[in-house]
């Protein structure tokens, strides 16, 4: 297995020139950048998903479907009524491989919880759900409701996520009640003034980003995303003092100039927002001061980092090649970048500083 060394041990990275350059030692989560894979519960990225946590990635990414009236989420691309991917529903590390595959989301949740397990110390690992269709909570199936099923009718909503992830990794979970503690704050005003736990604060730790799904962004039929659905859901918790009872955090998805919170939503739902996620094509050639969210401490994800001027092979290119991008973005204030370099673990346990 390939761990990452501790941000106090000053884990080499590579610069846009090819140099070295080591982290600080006490660096917290927001001033680091590292590296993940596109799509890893797809079986042509890995055989299991044990094997893309052994990788070193940083960060992971599930597609997961409502799954209409059935109980539970699936995990799949293209496939709305059926599973499809590298999780093995493992209760022991033993099981983490070689077992039958494509489980619901239930089942990748217990791999992530048998290799936490057998390795507690690993690094922050950020698992990227794209909601395909988004949540069903006018079914019951909100976070609250995430696996439960009454009236021939399951609930997938926003409550149901969190109870079903919540359960399943308990304590591995970096919580947005984390980071707000018992001060009444926002998550932004958390993340602004009492700032991130340090990388090595964070070891053994899940953190779930959420992301509205592709599906869900061309359906004329659907007006509630669930990016704002999950972030009104933060601060309905947190109104009434259940914010511990929340598993994940809404990204505001895809790049845009300036403050995107502004446009996109109401003000009572703006300050929950602490993560975005976008192309990073966009965020480096659109015009836009991404110096604004390594400032606020604000985690910043870039997907198809090969894709940036001049493009590089998007699954193995050379590793000083691909180490060399991750620096360039790294000095553009990403937090993590993801590609599919699922053949260079170097690369994916690299942790450069940030900006």
């Amino acid at each position: 297995m390939i761990f990452v060394a501790s941000v106090g041990a000053a884990t080499p990275a590579v610069a846009g020139t090819g140099a070295p350059q080591s982290v600080p030692a006490g660096s917290t989560y927001a001033d680091t950048t590292s590296v993940g894979v596109h799509n890893t519960y797809e079986k042509t990225a890995y055989p299991y998903l044990a094997d893309a946590l052994d990788s070193g990635t940083a960060l992971i990414e599930l597609d997961v479907w409502s799954n209409f009236a059935a109980p539970g989420w699936r995990v799949a691309h293209n496939n709305p009524v059926g599973n499809d991917n590298n999780c093995a529903g493992a209760q022991t590390a033993a099981q983490l491989r070689g077992g039958p595959r494509d489980t619901g989301l239930e089942g990748c949740l217990s791999d992530l919880r048998a290799w936490h397990d057998a390795n507690p110390g690993h690094r922050p690992v950020l698992v990227k759900v794209e909601m395909k269709d988004g949540f069903n909570a006018g079914c019951g199936l909100g976070p609250d409701e995430f696996d439960q099923f009454s009236a021939g009718c399951a609930t997938h909503g926003p409550g149901e996520f969190d109870a079903l992830v919540g359960e399943r990794l308990g304590d591995a979970l970096l919580r947005p009640a984390d980071l707000v503690g018992d001060s009444g704050l926002t998550l932004d005003e958390a993340v602004q003034e009492r700032g991130w736990p340090t990388v090595d604060e964070m070891a053994g730790k899940f953190v779930f980003e959420l992301i509205p799904g592709t599906v869900e962004e061309v359906n004329p039929l659907d007006d509630l995303w669930t990016d704002r659905e999950y972030a009104t859901h933060l601060r309905d918790l947190a109104a009434t003092g259940r914010l511990a009872e929340a598993a994940a955090f809404p990204a505001v998805h895809g790049a845009q100039s300036g403050d995107p919170r502004e446009t996109r939503y109401d003000p009572t739902v703006r300050p929950w927002f602490v993560f975005f996620d976008g192309d990073a094509s966009d965020y480096l050639g659109g015009g836009i001061d991404t110096r604004w969210y390594r400032d606020r401490g604000y985690i910043l994800v870039m997907t198809d980092a090969h894709r940036v001027a001049p493009p590089i092979d998007g699954v193995s290119p050379p590793q000083g090649v691909a180490l060399g991008r991750v620096s360039l973005l790294a000095q553009h204030s990403a937090s993590v970048v993801t590609a599919d370099w699922t053949a260079l673990p170097q690369v994916l346990s690299a942790v450069s500083p940030r900006g």
